[in-house]
């Protein structure tokens, strides 16, 4: 998982970068689309690096602290880049069928870090 999850990070902050560029750079004339690339990046740039936290904690985990929390939270993540992040990508882009997503990617966002919280707080038997 931790290796996904690294090559994920990566593939994301790469994503959330060219969708910045393009926001400043290629979308000046159509301020809607420009923002919705910039709403997309700023979200994929910060839960990159979340990502790249979460691999971190799920390796280094002690024995009694929940992993299956944590790897909620990496997967919440992963899919709401995808869901979120890709669609207002897709919506940048001039495409609408993946908007009815990004609420789905919205709601993963914030379970994923209602489940980190929740790592914090249980006990795992392994």
């Amino acid at each position: 998982m931790r290796r996904f999850i690294f090559g994920f990070a990566g593939l994301a902050g790469a994503a959330a970068v060219i969708a910045g560029a393009a926001a400043d750079h290629a979308l000046g004339s159509h301020p809607h689309r420009a923002h919705l690339a910039r709403i997309a990046a700023q979200y994929g740039l910060v839960h990159a690096a979340a990502l790249l936290g979460i691999g971190l904690l799920f390796a280094s985990v002690p024995p009694r602290w929940p992993r299956t929390a944590v790897r909620i939270t990496g997967w919440c993540f992963v899919a709401a880049e995808i869901f979120f992040c890709g669609g207002l990508y897709v919506a940048a882009a001039g495409g609408n069928a993946l908007l009815p997503l990004v609420p789905v990617g919205g709601t993963l966002f914030i379970l994923g870090w209602l489940a980190l919280f929740a790592s914090a707080f249980g006990q795992s038997a392994s």
